[in-house]
């Protein structure tokens, strides 16, 4: 049987996150991993910025500046390893679906969150979790039935021991989990080489605008998805039809124009088509001049008053 009430058909349930940042880090030296940069964002920020959907998202670690709003909780006592943290982020948590997820995932995207979460629900199952290149299981980096691991966690508390030390899979040997192959999501930095191939993936061609736009967006504090296609094209436009140093320019008097407006996509939309419009009329008005300036067909005139 489910934990879980049906969600109203085509609307996602809510779900909650919880994040583990407290790890001691001992194969980078005993560096602050959360707080490591790869393609100028704390590894923290990353998570924080794929898990944004969360209805509520608890970090389980001491308190920092990061780039969204979250609860903070703390495993007693502090350093008591994963499960301990596991369930001291489990009180914070009211959605019965909450995806769990280690602080070092340089490539975690929402839309893998969305994946775990439809796998979930359409499987049945206690659990979905990644799978990393090698095929094993990345249990911190997985969508859970917030029911079932409370149940788990008690059980496994009420043994005499406590929850202090336990390894992960004393938790997930319990569950029913089904499984979503992802090796670029799962790969997670556990140590200095895999920070520097996370930094030189991202630079790699097709991956470094979009994670450039990210990084920018998360250092301004803007929570705004638009067509960068249509950015760019504008961008080309008035370089091609004006000059070059007007592609810089024009986009930046659009972004300032949907900032006056209404500030959302379609203002941004909307500033971009009239000024893409006027690029290609000054194009056009070039084109329609011959070598000497004057206008094709004849010489020039004076404008008519």
């Amino acid at each position: 049987m489910s934990d879980n009430a049906p969600a109203v058909p085509g609307t996602p349930a809510p779900y909650d996150a919880v994040v583990l940042a407290g790890g001691a880090a001992r194969r980078l030296g005993g560096a602050d991993k959360p707080g490591v940069r790869v393609g100028g964002r704390a590894l923290l920020d990353r998570v924080l910025t794929a898990c944004a959907g969360a209805r509520t998202t608890v970090v389980v670690a001491g308190p920092r500046p990061v780039a969204r709003p979250v609860l903070w909780a703390r495993e007693e006592p502090p350093g008591a390893g994963p499960v301990a943290a596991l369930e001291a982020g489990l009180r914070l948590t009211t959605a019965e679906q909450a995806v769990v997820l280690s602080a070092d995932l340089p490539f975690l995207e929402p839309a893998t969150l969305h994946r775990l979460l439809a796998a979930l629900r359409a499987s049945g199952a206690d659990g979905a979790l990644l799978t990393d290149a090698d095929g094993r299981d990345q249990p911190l980096v997985a969508a859970y039935r917030t029911g079932v691991l409370r149940r788990e966690l008690a059980a496994l508390a009420a043994g005499g021991d406590g929850l202090t030390g336990l390894p992960l899979r004393r938790l997930t040997g319990a569950l029913r989990l089904t499984r979503v192959p992802d090796p670029l999501a799962s790969f997670d930095c556990d140590t200095w080489d895999d920070i520097a191939d996370a930094r030189a993936r991202i630079r790699e061609h097709g991956h470094v605008l979009d994670e450039w736009i990210s990084a920018v967006k998360d250092e301004l504090g803007i929570d705004l998805d638009v067509d960068t296609g249509v950015l760019l094209d504008l961008a080309r436009d008035a370089a091609h039809g004006v000059a070059r140093p007007a592609a810089p320019l024009t986009t930046f008097l659009v972004g300032y124009a949907a900032a006056q407006g209404k500030g959302g996509p379609e203002a941004v939309a909307e500033a971009a088509r009239k000024a893409a419009a006027l690029a290609v009329r000054w194009e056009e008005e070039n084109e329609a001049k011959d070598g000497g300036g004057n206008a094709r067909g004849g010489p020039s005139t004076p404008d008519a008053g």
